[in-house]
């Protein structure tokens, strides 16, 4: 199951796809006893999917065979014992996904000539994903972090080793890195490659990075690094070249809380300045309307809010899960909509916006 999203990967899921393209979401549960219900949910989702395959007049023999295939073989790929909150399968002709997310997804089938990507956004948005690139002076890793956990990454030229041709490196395991290592020329370009190697990551995949390392591993690669090692957050923990995991995480953790309270405070402060300037909008409604105007500059969002709504012409109502023309992942199109027409979304702890009903924006004009 795939868990990391990148701007590119997000272009190819929205690009268009022969009919019938399927998207099969369905909630998923990370412990007992609620996760017991999941593979009968998923399995009901999926015959669903088969189901409207089979009554789609547009749909041809030979198409809905195909898409069938894809569907089983999706469904053979997930993973339930290490499920999260939701749960995205996208089949088409010639090729499925099957996506795990750290966000709840609505219960829903739908057959388009693309797949329904907002989730899969509002997921990304939600985890704010970020690299850690841990360095030594024989091995750099690339780890790949989300919302409680890190994994390493295999990407570009990542992890790089280097040979023991200029320093005992069994020497070094026992001593630590010394600042003396880090003055060897092969080490120094070492070093310069791998932010070379990490420069092409960000492109492709931008976010924060954090380096960890010794303290002279870290002031040597900001040495001899461009801009890419200088602007991370460097935390000085050496042996995770090497290290688990969970290890790397634990690590990283402290300097994400710090962030994370540092990123309330200021989305509190911009809101309130907002509500002086008359640039402020609360509700889901008003934030609806707004972000159709691409006028939203700022969105912060609590992190459970979910509500079921449908458009009367004028305004969103609430709504029942299951109504007539109920849109059950409205919040999920706002934030999608918003990162779509350049603003920054700041997803916050719940209770942090008080009386707004769990979204508000900071307007451009």
């Amino acid at each position: 199951m795939e868990h990391a999203l990148s701007p590119t990967t997000l272009a190819e899921l929205r690009r268009p796809r022969p009919y019938p393209a399927v998207s099969v979401l369905t909630p998923t549960h990370r412990r007992e006893p609620d996760n017991a219900q999941d593979p009968v949910r998923l399995r009901n989702a999926v015959a669903e999917a088969k189901r409207q395959l089979e009554s789609d007049p547009a749909v041809t023999r030979a198409g809905r065979t195909e898409v069938v295939d894809q569907l089983d073989r999706a469904l053979a790929e997930v993973d339930l014992a290490h499920a999260e909150d939701g749960l995205v399968i996208f089949a088409a002709p010639g090729e499925h996904q099957v996506w795990s997310l750290a966000r709840p997804v609505p219960e829903r089938v739908v057959l388009s000539d693309t797949f329904l990507t907002r989730n899969l956004v509002s997921a990304q948005a939600a985890e704010r994903p970020f690299w850690v690139l841990s360095v030594s002076a024989d091995r750099i890793t690339l780890w790949n972090g989300g919302d409680d956990r890190v994994v390493e990454e295999h990407l570009g030229d990542f992890p790089m080793t280097r040979g023991p041709e200029n320093f005992d490196a069994e020497r070094q395991e026992r001593i630590g890195d010394q600042p003396s290592t880090f003055r060897d020329e092969g080490i120094r370009h070492f070093l310069r490659e791998a932010d070379i190697a990490m420069s092409r990551v960000l492109r492709g995949s931008p976010r924060a990075l954090y380096v960890t390392g010794e303290p002279a591993a870290l002031s040597t690669l900001s040495e001899v690094g461009g801009a890419t090692s200088r602007n991370a957050v460097h935390i000085p923990h050496g042996g995770l070249a090497n290290g688990s995991p969970d290890a790397v995480w634990q690590a990283v953790r402290p300097v994400l809380a710090a962030e994370a309270r540092r990123n309330v405070e200021s989305v509190r402060r911009e809101l309130e300045s907002a509500l002086g300037r008359k640039e402020f909008a609360a509700g889901v409604d008003e934030i609806w309307r707004n972000a159709m105007e691409a006028r939203i500059r700022l969105l912060a969002v609590e992190e459970n809010y979910r509500i079921t709504v449908r458009d009367d012409g004028d305004h969103l109502i609430p709504a029942l899960s299951g109504d007539l023309d109920a849109r059950e992942d409205i919040v999920d199109e706002i934030v999608e909509q918003c990162l779509e027409t350049g603003a920054d979304v700041r997803f916050v702890p719940d209770g942090t916006l008080g009386d707004a009903q769990g979204i508000a924006g900071v307007l451009r004009y």
